[in-house]
Order: structure tokens, then sequence, then C-alpha cells
């Protein structure tokens, strides 16, 4: 599997493009936007799924046109999947941002594997930015969406949001093996030993 991302808009959205080297086919971590960069992000793989890490309007705003571009199918957990049809829910109407409603394909839940060619991605549930947040585990990869940041974690004061949820969310993170890569909804990328080391909600846990 290799990993491209391209950073999205003002709030610097993180987009991942998973890719199975065997047979070409991608999934996309969030989808901020639909435009030029994002359909260079994509480039000639064979995209089968956009997997959402949250219902939050600036990691869903292009997953409609990108579905609609390339058949792919959209995948959230079912407390979030409200989000993709309600500018109230996705926090839209309060940004004056677009909501490009959209139904999702394939909800998700704790412990569901992805199969994307020969590679397999994990869900793993960890509730506290939103109710229904998610990170998704293939190999040494974790893709956190807005739950851990590089010395930082995600926001709990939205609606849904819970800092009792995320702390318990970061302590199941701060237990996987190894040192993992960390990709982040926004802003840089890290390491799990990195983070354990020196961030610190997770040195406060």
């Amino acid at each position: 599997m290799s990993v491209k991302y391209a950073s999205f808009g003002e709030m610097a959205n993180n987009s991942f493009l998973l890719v199975d080297d065997k047979t070409n086919m991608s999934a996309l971590i969030d989808c901020p936007q639909f435009n030029q960069r994002m359909i260079d992000l994509i480039g000639d793989t064979e995209l089968k799924y956009i997997l959402l890490t949250h219902g939050h309007y600036d990691h869903i705003i292009g997953a409609k046109e990108v579905k609609e571009k390339y058949g792919a199918k959209i995948a959230i957990s079912a407390e979030d999947a409200p989000m993709l049809t309600s500018a109230r829910e996705s926090l839209a109407i309060f940004s004056g941002a677009q909501q490009n409603s959209v139904e999702p394909d394939i909800i998700i839940d704790n412990g569901d594997k992805i199969t994307l060619g020969e590679t397999e991605i994990t869900v793993l549930k960890t509730p506290g930015h939103t109710k229904g947040s998610v990170c998704y585990m293939s190999g040494d990869s974790l893709f956190c969406g807005d739950t851990l940041f590089r010395l930082s974690c995600g926001r709990t004061d939205f609606p849904g949001g819970s800092w009792d949820e995320m702390t318990r969310s970061l302590k199941k993170i701060s237990e996987l093996d190894g040192d993992m890569k960390i990709y982040t909804g926004h802003d840089q990328n890290s390491s799990l030993d990195f983070e354990k080391r020196n961030n610190p909600y997770l040195k406060n846990l």
C-alpha cells in the first residue's frame, strides 16, 4: 500500500489516497473539496471508496461530486451519517459553507474490515470530536481525522463532542502496537511514538 495526500482550503484539511500497489485500487480518506487538486490526487487510480472519519462539513463537502465522477462508495458511521444530508448537523449552516447532500453507501462500525485489493483497512471507533468519529488503520498507518493531531487532539465543544469519550479514544490509540504513522485531518502528520513522548493529551492519560 502507498499513501498520497494533499491539503485543501483555509483550514488545511488533509485528504489521503490509499493505493493498493498490486491492483491500483484506491480509497480516499475524507473529501474536503472537489476540484482539480482532488482530481490530481486521485489520478489514474481506480477509486473504490470514500472513507469519512466524521461528518463535519469541512471533511465531506466534495464527497457527492467525487462519488458521482468515480462511482466510489461512501462509508461513514451510523452516528455521523445524518451529517451528510443536514447542514445543521454537519455545522455547514454556521459557517456559510455549502452542504452537498449525499447518502452513504456503507455504514461502518468498530472492527469492520474494508478490503481494497490486497490491502485491508480496519475501522477503529474513536468518538469524542463527534459521536461517530472513526480512525482507519492499515498496516503501520493510522488515519485519525480530527481525533489526534500533532501535539494536540480534536475539539470536543461542538454538538456531539465529549471530553470523556475523547480521553477514552486517545487511550485506545495510545495502546496500539508499534510506532504507527499518524495521518491527521489537519496540518502536520506525525508518528505514534512521537505523540506518546510529546503530546500532552497522551502523556497525561
